[in-house]
């Protein structure tokens, strides 16, 4: 590769501008999950009070025995999708803990968790939208798909552990130059 000039630039340079293509940092990794998993709870905490709105108005296309399965479908919607606001927002503070976590691998399981979070409750709530002689209808194939990233997201955040140092986090030096032990 030439720089502008036309001289050739070295290869451990070339290297560096490479490593420097964009990537999310883990401060705006984050804020993502914070801003989703807030919002994912606003929703999914608003579907709740909708269901329960149902309930209380006594709607039949809801509580009718013949809807059992839609009624069990959108529940699942809502719990699912209100744990893994909470998972987001977990995921958020532990990757604020887990500096040394490689970025491929913190990169691959917030993308993971993200789909989760989209693809389970959206499953459960489409399988409940069109239902058939009593089964949920296609859009539940979403939800083992969410499983599965679900799963990746959670097993490469659970190894990612190996990297936590409660030394580094406790004792780290705050702005004034005094370490946290010796207040």
């Amino acid at each position: 590769m030439k720089s502008p000039n036309g001289a050739p630039i070295p290869a451990s340079a070339e290297k560096k501008t490479m490593a420097a293509t964009p990537a999310p940092t883990t401060a705006l990794l984050i804020r993502r999950h914070l801003r989703f998993g807030w919002w994912t709870l606003l929703i999914f905490l608003s579907g709740g009070l909708a269901l329960e709105t149902l309930h209380g108005l006594k709607v039949g296309a809801y509580l009718n025995v013949s809807n059992e399965t839609r009624r069990l479908m959108w529940t699942l919607a809502h719990a699912h999708g209100t744990l893994l606001g909470l998972v987001n927002l977990g995921f958020a503070a532990t990757v604020r803990v887990l500096p040394s976590w490689p970025e491929s691998n913190k990169r691959y399981a917030s993308a993971s968790l993200l789909g989760a979070t989209v693809l389970m409750p959206a499953g459960f709530f489409l399988g409940g939208l069109f239902i058939y002689a009593g089964d949920p209808g296609l859009g539940i194939l979403l939800v083992p798909i969410g499983g599965i990233l679900l799963f990746a997201a959670v097993l490469l955040t659970a190894v990612a552990l190996k990297y936590f140092s409660a030394e580094a986090i406790l004792f780290e030096q705050d702005k004034g130059g005094a370490s946290r032990r010796a207040r």
